[in-house]
């Protein structure tokens, strides 16, 4: 990997605020066939990706996921977990289909689906562009089925917004590696000076960023994302379970 591929990874920020310009068919193309050549488990390439361009459309996804700035973006994709493709292959080929309905291969479709999100990413912003991934759509995932006309043992897992940056945002800190890296086995540090560092850090960079400034510190922002509404996204397992995922070996719903 050269120094021009680290410098990017490294220096990745989500982008929001996008320049009024649509993505040429070629960039599309071009995303696309990066996500393509992404590792897939098994070979099974067990995702699909969905442009969605229909004004309407994506309309109701910025209602869905409460960000209107999307429609700003130059491209929308929603990747979807997608095990139907396999589905119509097993039956025709007279085939057992019953494992593409467990947790295993739901799995298998996030992984694929997210590792291909990542290509994405990295590509769009090697061309010149700027993107963010976008969990939201999970807001409303009945939704989500019903707009995009999507089949059984499929669902929609991210969306990405993608564009010419209309600003730089400052390079937010992550947290120490001590914190998240480790040798052998899970082990937290002993005691908290790294965490209270970050937070120190992470608070003076909330503070100085050129918008949406504001009071939080990394152990802040954990605390009030425990204390969202239950009710958030209470649906998503009874969702995804009738979309056919997550049967066990008896044959039953999990």
């Amino acid at each position: 990997m050269n120094d021009s591929v680290l410098d990017q990874l490294l220096t990745h920020r989500s982008i929001r605020h996008f320049k009024k310009r649509a993505l040429t068919t070629e960039q599309v193309k071009k995303l696309v066939s990066v996500a393509q050549h992404a590792s897939t488990s098994t070979f099974s390439q067990q995702y699909s990706i969905i442009s969605v361009t229909d004004p309407k459309t994506l309309k109701a996804i910025a209602t869905i996921t409460g960000h209107p700035w999307l429609l700003d973006s130059g491209h929308y994709f929603v990747v979807i977990a997608d095990q139907y493709r396999n589905l119509q292959i097993a039956q025709k080929q007279g085939a057992d289909p019953f494992i593409l309905h467990t947790t295993d291969k739901f799995l298998a479709s996030v992984f694929d689906a997210a590792i291909a999100t990542e290509n994405i990413m990295v590509a769009a912003e090697s061309m010149g562009l700027g993107a963010t991934i976008m969990g939201s759509i999970l807001n409303d995932s009945m939704q989500m089925i019903e707009l995009l006309n999507l089949p059984k043992l499929t669902f929609p897992l991210l969306g990405i917004a993608i564009g010419y940056p209309d600003d730089q945002p400052e390079l937010k800190p992550r947290m120490p590696q001590s914190e998240m890296h480790f040798e052998n086995r899970y082990q937290l540090p002993q005691d908290d000076a790294q965490l209270d560092r970050y937070n120190k850090l992470l608070a003076a960079y909330y503070q100085k960023r050129g918008t949406n400034r504001r009071t939080e510190t990394f152990s802040h922002h954990i605390v009030a994302e425990l204390g969202r509404p239950h009710q958030v996204r209470a649906d998503l397992l009874d969702n995804i379970k009738s979309q056919g995922f997550l049967i066990n070996q008896t044959g039953s719903k999990m």
